[in-house]
Order: structure tokens, then C-alpha cells, then sequence
């Protein structure tokens, strides 16, 4: 599969990196710090259009592609993972409404989200039910011509500052996963309110609320797909998402390994720079190794997606790119600490946010545990 970047990509992730090193990098510290939604930064990405990118030019989008989205995610996280999610949650919306929603729905939904006036998060995770999906509480009930939908949602993305949701819920317990079906909820529906704001260990400056939803009721248009096919459209829609979250994992690693090599050209210890003692220069060229794979393998995953996207692959590949994107990251981060040392541990550098930020990435979009269960799966046939 020949997944070389065109001249609009490679001049989109020059774009993206200039544009992230001057608004974005300066203010990473700062918005880690406190724990604030970083609006000025979602601003910027507005005015760039970038979360339209994979959206059909039809809706305000421009049509270019998960590669593409894939390449801003990845540059922006490379300085703030807070702001790179922003995109990430964002398109998992997007693509939502751009793969299944009907023309209506795209109309008054997609070309808003797409243009960046408002935001939109996914509610899926509930108190009791996070991996097993099929486990969730919330319902809908069929009522005059629309649905009552009750239930609490956790670790919502965008839950405080989000518009536009699409929410996961039951509408026949006796049917399992084959009961599941999915609305589109705004925040302006009455009995929609935002819940608990969680203080994080990493992405401080991305919001996770808890959503509570009580007798908030919305028209049977607000449904996406077909009732009950909320299940399978929600595993068709990860096998898509999961290589943004492999593109921010990219980008955190690859930001640990610029800072260190800098870091190890200027720290002086025994009359040398650390670049020159052998031991470190394999720590780096293995941090470097893992990082091209890992990039490598997230192009080859976002290509096919975007020119086969019926490939039987696809869930496969998107499953191993998110895990091994995201171990990458963990470990890359982790040593980028060990080499900095006791600076590694404060903020002053920021590796420790990095750190932070990247352990994340191993547990949302479906836990790695799970992406090995989905490549077995497909493996095993």
C-alpha cells in the first residue's frame, strides 16, 4: 500500500507544526496547569478549518481525508495533547453523522460541528458499563412520535463544553447489543444536565463530565441509523477513531523525543554532553525506532481507510495502531523522564505532563486489552 504523503499533506503538516509550536506549545504548561478549557487554542483550530478536514466539502468540510485528519491531530499533539483531543473528540461526532446520519441531519448538525461553531462529544461510558458496551442502563423509550431517554453517562469528552452529542442508549433490554441504538442529543433539550467535572491525571485542559439525562425527550429524527443498529455502527465508527487516538499518541511521543534530544545536546554530566554516552544514544534510537513504526503503521492504517474502506483489514489495523501507538507512547514518555532525571520529574520540563497525557491513550477508544481481543479475533477468523 503506497501511503506517501501528497504536496497538500506534507504542506498541511508543515501548517499545522509552525501554527503549533507558536500558539499552541507556549501555552501547554499553562492550560496542564489549570485544568482549563483551552478556548483561544479551539479558536485558532477553527479559523484553520481543521475540524471540517474529514468532513464531505458538501457539509463544510473539506474532504480531505482520516490521513489528513490524522496529520493535524498528530502535529498539534506533538506540543498540547489537551488541544489535539479537541479535534479527536470532535471527529468521532463528525464521523458519526457523515457515515450514517441522513442529509437532514448533516444539514443541521454536521456543517455546524464541521465548521467549528460548536462542538460535539460521544456519550457511551456509563458508571457501570465501560468495555461492555452492551451492559449500558441509559434508555430510550418510544413516546408520541419521539423518545424519553434517561441514564447517566461518565468520562464524557466535551461533556461541559459540547453542544452536540451523540448518545448511546438502550431500547430493548431483552435484545442485548442488538437492542442498542443511538441519538443525537443537544444541550439545549430540557432535562440535559452536565454533571461532575473530573480532575485528571493527564489531558487537564480537555473537559470529562458526567452527562445525566432526565426525561429528556427528543424526536425520532434525532435517531442515528436504525433503531437497534446502534451497536454495530458504534464498532464501525471505533474502527475509524481509533487511529486519531493513535495520531495524538504519535504526536505526544514524538514531542517527549524532540524535548529530550534537545535536553541531552545541552545537559552536561562527567565533562560531556548526555548525547555522547553510548548507553543514552540507544535509549534514543530506540525511542526513535518505535516512533517511526508507530507513525508508519498510522498512515498505512489511515490510507486504507481512506481509499479501501471496505478492506476486511481495517479493524485489524485500527486496532493494532491504537495499541501500539499508544505503548509507544507510554514508554517513549516514561523514558524521556528517566533520561532527563530529577528535571524529568518537574514541570518546569515537559515530559512529565507528556507522560501524563500519554497513559490515556492506552485506556479510551476500547482499552488495549481490547484491541488485542479484536486482532485475535480477526487473526483467528
Amino acid at each position: 500500500m503506497d501511503f506517501q504523503l501528497s504536496e497538500d499533506q506534507m504542506l498541511l503538516k508543515d501548517t499545522m507544526r509552525k501554527i503549533s509550536l507558536k500558539e499552541f506549545g507556549p501555552k501547554a504548561a499553562e492550560i496542564d496547569e489549570r485544568e482549563e478549557f483551552p478556548w483561544d487554542n479551539k479558536k485558532i483550530l477553527e479559523e484553520q478549518g481543521v475540524f471540517g478536514i474529514n468532513c464531505p466539502e458538501e457539509y463544510a468540510g473539506t474532504g480531505a481525508g482520516l490521513l489528513s485528519l490524522a496529520i493535524v491531530i498528530e502535529e498539534v499533539a506533538r506540543v498540547c495533547a489537551s488541544t489535539a483531543h479537541i479535534i479527536a473528540a470532535n471527529a468521532l461526532v463528525t464521523d458519526t453523522l457523515t457515515r450514517m446520519g441522513t442529509h437532514d441531519q448533516k444539514l443541521k448538525w454536521l456543517k455546524p460541528l464541521a465548521k467549528g461553531s460548536v462542538l460535539g462529544g460521544t456519550a457511551i461510558t456509563e458508571p457501570e458499563a465501560g468495555s461492555d458496551v452492551s451492559s449500558i442502563k441509559t434508555t430510550a423509550a418510544k413516546k408520541d412520535g419521539g423518545y424519553i431517554i434517561n441514564g447517566n453517562k461518565r468520562f464524557i469528552t466535551h461533556g461541559s463544553t459540547g453542544d452536540i452529542f451523540t448518545v448511546v442508549t438502550c431500547t430493548d433490554r431483552s435484545k442485548a447489543h442488538e437492542g442498542i441504538t443511538l441519538f443525537v442529543v443537544t444541550s439545549d433539550i430540557p432535562g440535559f444536565v452536565r454533571g461532575k467535572k473530573e480532575k485528571k491525571m493527564g489531558l487537564r485542559g480537555s473537559d470529562t463530565t458526567d452527562l445525566i439525562f432526565e426525561d429528556c425527550v427528543v424526536p425520532e429524527e434525532n435517531m442515528i441509523g436504525g433503531l437497534g443498529e446502534g451497536f454495530k455502527i458504534l464498532m464501525d465508527l471505533l474502527n475509524h477513531s481509533r487511529p486519531s487516538i493513535a495520531a495524538e499518541a504519535v504526536g505526544i511521543a514524538q514531542g517527549a523525543l524532540d524535548a529530550v534530544l534537545d535536553y541531552s545536546r545541552d545537559r552536561v554530566q562527567f565533562g560531556q554532553p548526555l548525547s555522547e554516552f553510548q548507553g543514552l544514544q540507544w535509549m534514543l534510537t530506540d525511542m526513535a525506532l518505535k516512533v517511526e513504526l508507530a507513525r508508519t503503521l498510522l498512515y498505512r492504517t489511515c490510507s486504507i481507510i481512506d481509499t479501501e474502506p471496505e478492506s476486511t483489514e481495517i479493524p485489524k489495523l485500527a486496532a493494532m495502531i491504537k495499541w501500539f501507538a499508544s505503548d509507544t507512547a507510554m514508554q517513549v514518555t516514561t523514558d524521556a523522564v528517566q533520561i532527563f532525571g530529577g528535571y524529568g520529574y518537574v514541570k518546569e520540563y515537559p515530559v512529565e505532563r507528556m507522560m501524563r497525557d500519554a497513559k490515556v491513550t492506552q485506556i479510551y477508544e476500547g482499552t488495549n486489552q481490547i484491541c488485542r481481543n479484536i486482532v485475535i479475533r480477526q487473526m483467528l477468523g
